[in-house]
């Protein structure tokens, strides 16, 4: 099923994203952790991807079995730096063979020296956007950024490019985490004031180890607020500590967001179902159902 079509049936969507484990102990782990999710009955299931070759077998398998054997909703994010046409649309086309109807089209990191793709016909994921459109087969998601993306010069800029991914076939919009609602509800507005109306779905990623979560924010730009770093760093070397207060920040900003109008939550899970389990679970049921 298209994700869009989930739009069309339910007001709110849950989902939650995963990526793919990297060792025997990993896959155990991530076994045992969807199975606590799917109790969860979630609206789809995203899948992260390991550009050139690094876990994209994994990304696939992962997809493949979470469609076809669970038989969940499935979403599998694809990236195209440094990647020709040509294994594009064989990638695409493997995956429209295993029945998966959705994606998530991201440009990619660049690579570690900062110097451009390789491959120049693809240097932003409105390239790939407009590609796979064109294939009229999927349902495409893209990225938003409620703080903007970290290479655009504004906001505005960064709304520019985000209405640019829409016009090249986007469906729907995952923002990246944010810690301050007041980003997303306003990101949310700019969208709307640049005329596009389609879905933003917020991305929720609970705090539960400070440091981890500290350099992700610095790698796509969200920042954390003064309070909320207050609160957690005098515990910041007590996991349950940690983890009590973080799933307690995150359950106030879903309720608030929900309350507020959000279309749903995405939850960032890192592969741990327990925080995601802990936080879904202590939503209102009014506000999930």
């Amino acid at each position: 099923m298209k994700i869009t079509e989930l739009f069309e049936r339910n007001e709110k969507t849950f989902s939650f994203e995963f990526f793919p484990p990297k060792n025997y102990k990993s896959i155990l782990e991530l076994g045992i952790n969807i199975g606590q999710l799917i109790n969860l009955s979630p609206s789809f299931i995203s899948v992260t991807y390991g550009a050139g070759g690094t876990t994209q077998d994994l990304s696939f398998d992962l997809i493949d079995y979470i469609h076809n054997k669970i038989g969940l909703t499935a979403m599998a994010h694809y990236t195209c730096i440094n990647t020709s046409r040509e294994k594009i649309l064989n990638d695409l086309n493997y995956l429209s063979k295993k029945g998966i109807e959705n994606l998530m089209l991201l440009r990619g990191d660049l690579p570690v020296s900062g110097e451009k793709a390789l491959d120049v016909e693809f240097q932003h994921a409105s390239d790939l956007i407009e590609l796979a459109h064109s294939l009229d087969q999927f349902c495409l998601g893209a990225a938003g950024y409620p703080e903007k993306h970290p290479e655009s010069n504004s906001s505005n800029e960064d709304i520019n490019w985000l209405k640019h991914k829409i016009d090249k076939g986007a469906s729907f919009i995952v923002t990246q985490m944010f810690f301050n609602n007041d980003h997303y509800f306003d990101f949310v507005m700019k969208a709307r004031n640049a005329g596009i109306t389609n879905r933003i779905i917020p991305g929720i990623m609970p705090i539960t180890n400070f440091n981890q979560i500290k350099k992700f924010s610095d790698m796509c730009g969200a920042t954390i607020p003064s309070e909320i770093i207050s609160q957690l760093s005098p515990i910041q070397n007590d996991k349950e500590k940690m983890y009590k207060k973080g799933v307690d920040i995150a359950i106030k900003q879903c309720i608030d967001l929900l309350k507020k109008g959000a279309p749903g939550l995405h939850f960032y899970t890192l592969n741990k179902s327990r925080a995601t389990v802990d936080i879904f679970s202590s939503l209102p049921h009014g506000l999930t159902h």
